[in-house]
């Protein structure tokens, strides 16, 4: 593992504006300048962190405490309020599996243009196709419309597209709760093959696999940095809390 910082977060927060009311919106876009209409709900508070090339860091912490945002921040699905981030590499988002993906399309030509969002040539991608076929096992479905696809054989394409892409950087939340135990084996022995020489930053309620595979452990709580630390410390000192207010 190298100590250059390959993500980097410098005192991120993130709020969302809550309109009250059915016009509040149109009235903001048209009277923004002199009157805010809305009101600010702050999901991440002065989040900072650096995590080096090669390390493997989990995220915990309860449902709606800024996990999945601070994510999306650090993919350029969504920008921070204030603070400031940086991201080296080419990034394999895992994040709501199959949610881009075009109904009417199949899964071959979804997976075509999933690889170039991801930054792949289109000789890239036709050349990673067989590769994305066999790992999402779907069969003849591949090339039949997704909208007929369940919502497991989605999920399927999509990590299939992320683990053939090349990356640098794997940036995962929750995939493993999706799909049967034949997929979600298949993905944990992805993750900890592409632990063995990139980046990983993962999202998981699964406490086991992250302590496994985690060099190191970041506990978010109501939008702040909790404790950060070694997993056998940081884990323990989460599941006391947890079961504390259970």
């Amino acid at each position: 593992m190298s100590s250059e910082p390959i993500i980097r977060c410098d005192s991120v927060g993130k709020a969302f504006q809550l309109y009250l009311h059915r016009n509040d919106q149109l009235k903001q876009v048209l009277f923004g300048l002199w009157k805010k209409f809305y009101q600010e709900h702050w999901v991440l508070h002065d989040i900072g962190f650096e995590v080096g090339k090669g390390e493997k860091v989990g995220i915990i912490g309860r449902n709606g405490a800024g996990k999945t945002t601070l994510l999306q921040i650090l993919c350029g699905i969504t920008r921070p309020t204030r603070g400031s981030f940086e991201v080296k590499g080419r990034i394999a988002p895992i994040l709501a599996l199959g949610s881009g993906f075009d109904g009417l399309l199949t899964g071959r030509e979804n997976a075509m243009i999933g690889g170039a969002i991801l930054g792949l040539k289109r000789k890239e991608v036709e050349k990673r196709l067989p590769a994305i076929a066999e790992f999402a096992d779907i069969g003849p479905f591949f090339d039949q419309p997704m909208r007929l696809y369940s919502s497991g054989m989605v999920a399927r394409v999509a990590f299939a597209i992320c683990a053939n892409a090349d990356a640098d950087i794997l940036i995962v939340d929750e995939a493993l709760s999706v799909g049967d135990e034949v997929f979600q084996a298949k993905c944990e022995a992805f993750i900890a093959d592409f632990a063995k020489k990139g980046t990983i930053l993962m999202v998981s309620h699964d406490l086991r696999f992250l302590g496994d595979l985690c060099d190191r452990v970041i506990w978010i709580d109501e939008g702040a940095v909790r404790e950060t630390g070694a997993p056998d410390v940081v884990i323990p000192h989460y599941r006391d809390v947890v079961l504390a207010a259970a």
